[in-house]
């Protein structure tokens, strides 16, 4: 412990101000936003079965499509088709796709030969899937993704209704030994936390192309991807943040809807992934800003002057005190929302992986600045 001089006292009781100041934000954001997913339930949903387009966008991708496609292509559900675009793939995926369409009526296949992108990313094959799709409910995951079982379409589609022209869904990794797996997981459970309860707050931010919906109408309407198709990353939070509104989004939690992927196996995929997630936040709306960057303050301020003050010798035993009361807290709220969304297994590790990658995002989102990620493949 450091010995701190008399005079520097006030300034330690501003810092520990400050810490109680972010211990108690964090509280507000699990009691207020992330409880309120802990406890939701499925209102009675549209029992009329509507027209579903399902758009996939593929490149280089024959494992996955060849493991996960037909999954999508037997749902349990009368009237639907699967719309895969295979762009400029240079594998066997263009081969795959030409028998898959021989067995498959509901399928079809868009190929894009030659990489003319003239969107960044995905955008472009997306916006020529969703043009090439005959229905107005439009589906989206991605070809390493596989649906909870065979009433993913039914369960989707039911949410949408006059008004709610927006559906998010939680798309999942699947579980594997490793800690990587459990960071990812981790990551993934917390940032759907984020996104599924604002959503419930009114407040709808993103959504995730590996599992939601939307209207072909709402798409036109509001031009596509149009407004931000400089950008590399962005089809599906980007086109979300920008559309969704408190009367035409809904969320969905049943467990029927959830799709599931392999997460990545070595740590420089990994980054290489999150990189592109990270750098589509800057151009969300102010007020998303706003929140998003009040949690995420609030989570740095409270590591940095919980270590801070202890280090300082600040009344240690309060310091840990609340600590404890507000990991309490944490975990119980946490728990909560990951039995919502069939998530478990590294409950106890959430603080220090909660630390662990408040860090790297830091790095990647410096990384991005001097670097940026321009591949969305």
């Amino acid at each position: 412990m450091l010995n701190i001089p008399i005079t520097s006292v006030p300034l330690l009781f501003i810092l520990f101000l400050i810490f109680c100041s972010s211990v108690f934000l964090q509280l507000v954001f699990y009691w207020i936003f992330f409880f309120r997913l802990a406890i939701f339930r499925e209102k009675p949903k549209d029992q009329s079965k509507k027209s579903v387009s399902v758009v996939i966008c593929a490149r280089n991708e024959y494992t996955n499509l060849k493991e996960n496609l037909p999954l999508f292509l037997e749902q349990d559900y009368p009237d639907f088709e699967v719309v895969v675009v295979n762009h400029a793939s240079d594998d066997d995926s263009a081969f795959l796709l030409s028998q898959m369409a021989d067995q498959y009526p509901r399928l079809k296949v868009v190929d894009i030969m030659e990489n003319l992108n003239f969107f960044s990313g995905k955008k472009f094959p997306l916006s020529i899937g969703i043009k090439s799709a005959k229905n107005e409910i439009i589906l989206l995951t991605d070809a390493d993704c596989r649906p909870a079982g065979k009433d993913w379409i039914l369960k989707m589609q039911s949410a949408f209704s006059n008004q709610k022209e927006i559906v998010l869904g939680y798309g999942g990794y699947r579980p594997e030994p490793g800690f990587l797996n459990k960071m990812i997981r981790f990551d993934t459970t917390h940032i759907a936390m984020q996104y599924l309860s604002s959503a419930l707050n009114g407040i709808p931010y993103m959504g995730v192309g590996r599992n939601m919906a939307y209207t072909k109408n709402l798409f036109y309407r509001n031009n596509g991807f149009i407004a931000h198709y400089k950008i590399n990353s962005g089809d599906d939070d980007l086109f979300i943040n920008r559309v969704a509104t408190k009367k035409n989004t809904r969320i969905t939690l049943d467990p029927a809807t959830f799709t599931y992927s392999h997460p990545k196996k070595t740590f420089r995929e990994w980054v290489f992934q999150k990189r592109r997630h990270i750098s589509t936040g800057r151009y969300y709306r102010m007020g998303h800003k706003v929140m998003l960057g009040t949690y995420l303050m609030s989570q740095s301020l409270y590591f940095i002057l919980f270590f801070l003050l202890i280090l300082l010798n600040f009344n240690p035993w309060l310091i840990l005190a609340l600590f404890v009361f507000k990991t309490a807290n944490q975990l119980f709220v946490f728990r909560k929302c990951m039995v919502r969304l069939h998530e478990k297994d590294f409950l106890l590790a959430i603080p220090f992986m909660e630390l662990l990658l408040l860090v790297m995002n830091a790095a990647f989102s410096i990384k991005n600045l001097v670097a940026p990620n321009n591949k969305w493949k």
